[in-house]
């Protein structure tokens, strides 16, 4: 896919002849095992573009990762921590950060109703060290407050409220 933008709109465009890996696609759930929401993840040449939809998610400010497993048993610590192929410590706001999985913090309205798109460079779909497809997977894990992008090893975002196993 090539990218072309102009002021604050881009469009990814495909290339031509550019290898194309089918989308992912997780299912979220809360802890009692209700859908609320979805997320569907595309191979880039520049990582895996994350379009997460969701419906009924709880409101306010949430921490959003990629986590480096793929299991979602309540509450959740089943997922593992955040998915971190190249060792690095967590936070996008620390000097020796940040983990793959590390993602911007989230506001859900209160309708609880949210759709953000978000491009998670070094992780890949296709089969290689960043794969999210690895032996045991991996998933998107919602947490109860918000990442402070910087505390080592999960930026202090509380307990697990969503999770979502990443399938082809």
């Amino acid at each position: 896919m090539r990218g072309i933008c102009a002021a604050a709109l881009c469009l990814l465009i495909p290339v031509l002849g550019a290898a194309q890996t089918a989308p992912a696609k997780a299912s979220l759930k809360n802890a009692t095992g209700d859908t609320i929401g979805e997320a569907v993840l595309t191979d880039t040449p520049h990582g895996v573009l994350m379009r997460v939809n969701l419906t009924q998610a709880p409101a306010g400010a949430h921490a959003l990762h990629i986590h480096e497993t793929g299991q979602c048993q309540p509450p959740f610590t089943t997922a593992g921590g955040h998915f971190n192929p190249a060792r690095k410590q967590h936070g996008l706001q620390n000097p020796m950060g940040m983990h793959a999985g590390d993602l911007p913090n989230v506001e859900v309205p209160t309708s609880g109703a949210l759709t953000v798109e978000l491009l998670v460079p070094g992780v890949s779909l296709q089969s290689g060290p960043t794969s999210l497809f690895d032996t045991d997977g991996s998933a998107i894990v919602m947490h109860q407050t918000v990442d402070d992008y910087k505390s080592d090893p999960a930026g202090n975002a509380g307990a697990r409220v969503v999770c979502g196993v990443i399938t082809r």
